[in-house]
């Protein structure tokens, strides 16, 4: 059952295999693009279609998923040599679902619509158990022409999606404010759960009794989880927070707004990151911290 629309996802990362795997699960028909010998072969055991190639990706979708890391990679895959646009047939909807800088959406949409394809701008939060669930939620502008034939991925792949606009970078922005939300909210938890280890407390009781106070976050909550199992599985990681939170303070400078916390929390993940954590989850700047403080949390080796 193909619901009368095919699907394409380039990207088979945390997020976009989610995404990939709830279009399969939803009866559409899906191919699915990444570098990686391994998640094409994970697609294919899930009953998805991995694809060779961008080009011929391209050429059998009515609407392309993007999710790749960041906007440099969106570029190439859309318009580099062997590209999808080029291979696109005209009015197909590409969906951009990478965290970027708004300017790089809004231009990217743009260099879409010139080429005959229609765009949505479309970042998107939940985490990967989320996107697994078909459960994400998307901040995204575009044409009602592009919503309407997207309509059916995109009830495949999402709880809800926030209608910010017909104009292409009102979904960068509002991923960046939620960016900034996050990244400061994973490094206070990184905190938090440090400080509480230092005096011997029970990280789990810790968590739990948190979860039911007023100093309680999605990310205290998500991410508390992992440090309390010691799981630094990378669902998320720390680098992306490093690009994240760049975005978040070069974003900040451009418009005057301090942002105080966003740079202090983009500094501890650089610091995460060059003690050799970057491709380890996003909690691990709790490691990062409890080593500085000579506390040893759950999974540190």
């Amino acid at each position: 059952m193909s619901k009368g629309v095919t699907a394409g996802v380039i990207g088979l990362g945390s997020m976009g295999m989610g995404a990939a795997v709830s279009l399969v699960r939803a009866g559409i028909t899906t191919l699915g693009l990444d570098l990686r010998d391994e998640a094409r072969t994970a697609f294919a055991e899930q009953g998805g279609m991995p694809a060779p190639d961008a080009v011929t990706l391209a050429r059998l979708s009515d609407v392309v998923l993007v999710y790749v890391v960041n906007a440099a990679q969106a570029r190439e895959a859309l318009f580099g040599p062997g590209g999808a646009v080029p291979a696109a047939r005209r009015g197909t909807v590409f969906i951009l679902c990478v965290t970027m800088p708004p300017a790089d959406a809004i231009q990217i949409c743009d260099q879409l619509v010139a080429a005959g394809m229609l765009a949505i701008d479309a970042p998107v939060s939940g985490g990967a158990a989320k996107a697994a669930e078909g459960q994400i939620s998307m901040m995204a502008s575009g044409p009602e022409a592009a919503f309407r034939k997207a309509a059916p991925v995109l009830e495949a792949i999402s709880a809800t999606v926030f209608r910010l606009g017909d104009a292409p970078g009102a979904g960068a922005r509002m991923k960046v404010i939620n960016q900034m939300l996050a990244g400061v909210h994973i490094a206070a938890m990184a905190e938090a759960m440090v400080m509480a280890a230092a005096q011997g407390m029970d990280l789990a009781e810790v968590h739990r009794v948190i979860q039911s106070c007023a100093g309680n976050s999605w990310m205290f909550a998500n991410r508390g989880a992992h440090v309390v199992a010691g799981d630094y599985t990378p669902h998320s990681a720390v680098d992306i927070f490093v690009k994240d939170l760049g975005i978040v303070t070069e974003t900040a400078q451009g418009t005057g707004a301090p942002a105080p916390l966003s740079e202090t929390a983009l500094g501890l993940f650089r610091q995460a990151s060059a003690a050799g954590l970057g491709r380890r989850d996003d909690a691990a700047v709790a490691l990062h911290l409890a080593r500085q403080a000579g506390v040893k949390l759950p999974g540190d080796e």
